[in-house]
């Protein structure tokens, strides 16, 4: 896959932060996905250029889950420009979790490498995201992976485009000829019963793919590089933008059992084979795995 983003020009992780979008109590969509494109791009260079420099790496939940000091330098960046432009806001970070402002019209999710164990061994396929929330609702996001130079945004209503390109989700296939995304937990437990589940799906899909993250696999999904995807449960900084970008390109999305996509699983097809998915998923016992 080729880089196809366009980046903002004049844009560097060193410059002053642009004019900030006025905190009114009905924001733009529109306004706050161009907030998350320049974001983004200053963030990607900054990722670039820590992993130049040499990485410290922790772990956190287990000892395959993995942090960087990029991630937390990433995110730091994020929420100190946040705060300087949109200083009534709040926000939600994979890192160093909420911050709540009284009244706060609009509420940041914040994935400053989603994919860090990739960006760790130098596979291109990690990405900072940022999702723009208004009443609980995601109204904006982007996706940018810095090594590709691909960038993904949407905007509520708007749709979803990566670079100039509007995208229109995946091909339409039936299930046995669907290559099919997923990931997996960082809990060797729920890994297993993951990886039990999928060789079961195996048998009824074309063929499936772990790419190691999970905002970039829901725009692979918006971009017609892969025809369905699957995973939970997940952080929701994990897919509150890509969740976005996939919807506002036509995926049909689920939770499984009637329940809508969120932290317990977001699962996504085109609409035509949506179903045939959703049912096979639940069959198979992916909706029970927690």
């Amino acid at each position: 896959m080729t880089g196809t983003g366009t980046p903002v020009p004049g844009i560097s992780a060193d410059a002053e932060p642009a004019q900030g979008i006025p905190g009114d109590a009905e924001p733009d969509p529109g306004q706050l996905a161009d907030l998350a494109v320049e974001l983004a791009v200053r963030a990607g260079e900054l990722m670039v250029r820590h992993r130049a420099a040499g990485l410290s790496v922790s772990t956190k939940s287990s000892a395959t889950d993995v942090v960087t000091d990029a991630d937390q330098a990433v995110e730091q960046f994020l929420r100190t420009a946040l705060a300087q432009l949109r200083p009534g806001d709040s926000i939600l970070g994979e890192e160093t979790g909420a911050t709540d402002p009284a009244g706060s019209p609009v509420r940041w999710v914040l994935d400053p490498i989603d994919g860090t164990v990739n960006y760790l061994l130098g596979l291109p396929q990690f990405a900072v995201s940022i999702a723009a929330q208004v009443g609980g609702q995601t109204v904006a996001g982007c996706v940018h992976n810095p090594a590709s130079g691909d960038l993904f945004r949407a905007a509520a209503g708007s749709g979803a485009f990566l670079g100039d390109r509007r995208l229109t989700g995946p091909r339409s296939v039936p299930l046995d000829q669907a290559v099919v995304a997923t990931g997996f937990s960082y809990d060797p437990e729920r890994r297993a019963r993951q990886g039990s589940a999928a060789g079961r799906l195996l048998a009824r899909i074309g063929n499936l793919r772990r790419l190691g993250s999970a905002a970039l696999d829901l725009c692979a999904l918006a971009a017609g590089w892969v025809d369905m995807y699957y995973e939970g449960p997940l952080g929701e900084w994990d897919f509150a933008a890509g969740l976005l970008i996939a919807t506002e390109a036509g995926v049909a999305t689920s939770g499984l059992r009637g329940r809508p996509a969120g932290v317990q699983m977001v699962a996504g097809a085109h609409p035509e084979h949506a179903g045939e998915f959703f049912d096979a998923l639940t069959e198979i016992g992916v909706a029970d795995i927690g």
